[in-house]
């Protein structure tokens, strides 16, 4: 029978880790699926790893990692997600706002044949302002990202272990599953939702947070910007040279006609400034190209192989 591992982050969810590890279970037992829970913990500070001590203790198949200090909610629950071993692994963070529920409609598209199945929110908790704040962000990173996105999703959602075996192979310390997973390819379904209101506790998101997590999505996944940057600082570049160049001329055949020191100031300033920009852009595109050999990916990832057989080969 197929293994599923359900992944709980936590950080400070002392009030919500006991009863959803028991809703889990309820739901997986009346759908009839095999499961597994790994709760991988933030160094919480509000009793929270007692809890886990309690329920790792009780049910043999709820797994802990806990670690060291806090890691933040991008690299904790793509490690535990890592470390599954089971057919398949759905993450689902640990406040409630995304239903315990999606679990066998996530559990029925896999079994269906997908890979990869995501929650998609329709309706979001959020205030207006950060509504506001977030619709602009995702359309402003559909429009200029090098893939294709999708706006309203966390990265929660089921990953089949042939999916998990890829995402092993590639070496992020700071990996955006959310856009990693669009770049890689997989045909990817979705299950829509609405968020609901967190069950206890409080969220540990702020604008700090949102703002990492929100340029770490432009940067590792759109070079749009630098390409936009590095072109106009080519282009600043080539005017601040034909400045300098225009004035050094002018200066030539109107010597006298300048203030004292003046024009090898603004052909200096400027021939400098050219210079600078230009170098600045060559720069960009380094550290471009350095950022794409860091991702590690794969060259490809086959669909199907024909006629590829020993006899073939040899």
């Amino acid at each position: 029978m197929s293994l599923i591992t359900i992944i709980t982050p936590t950080y400070n969810e002392v009030k919500n880790i006991n009863e959803l590890s028991l809703l889990i279970k309820n739901i997986c037992e009346s759908n009839k699926i095999n499961y597994e829970q790994i709760i991988i913990d933030n160094n919480s500070s509000d009793g929270t790893i007692e809890a886990i001590r309690d329920l790792t203790s009780k049910h043999k198949n709820i797994k802990a990692i806990l670690n060291l200090s806090n890691f933040g909610h991008i690299r904790s629950p793509y490690h535990a997600l890592l470390q599954s071993k089971s057919d398949a692994a759905i993450i689902m963070h640990s406040d409630f706002q995304s239903p315990p529920d999606l679990i066998p409609k996530y559990y029925k598209q896999w079994r269906a044949g997908s890979k990869v199945v995501l929650g998609r929110r329709k309706i979001v908790s959020d205030g207006l302002f950060l509504k506001i704040l977030k619709s602009f962000y995702y359309s402003f990173l559909c429009k200029i990202s090098n893939n294709r996105m999708e706006r309203n999703i966390t990265g929660e959602g089921l990953y089949d272990k042939s999916v998990i075996d890829v995402l092993k192979t590639i070496k992020d310390p700071y990996p955006y599953l959310r856009g990693l997973i669009f770049e890689l390819g997989f045909q990817i379904d979705f299950v829509d939702f609405d968020q609901q209101q967190r069950m206890a506790g409080i969220s540990k998101n702020n604008l700090y947070t949102l703002f990492d997590l929100g340029l770490v999505g432009v940067v590792k996944h759109s070079n749009a910007l630098l390409r936009f940057m590095i072109l106009f600082g080519f282009f600043s570049g080539f005017i601040s040279l034909l400045i300098s160049i225009i004035f050094l001329f002018y200066k030539i055949f109107n010597w006298y006609s300048f203030q004292l020191g003046l024009a090898p100031i603004i052909v200096g300033f400027f021939g400098m400034a050219s210079i600078q920009i230009m170098i600045i852009g060559l720069i960009g595109e380094y550290v471009s190209t350095v950022l794409t050999y860091s991702k590690n990916l794969p060259l490809v990832l086959e669909k199907e192989r024909i006629n590829f057989n020993e006899h073939n080969e040899k």
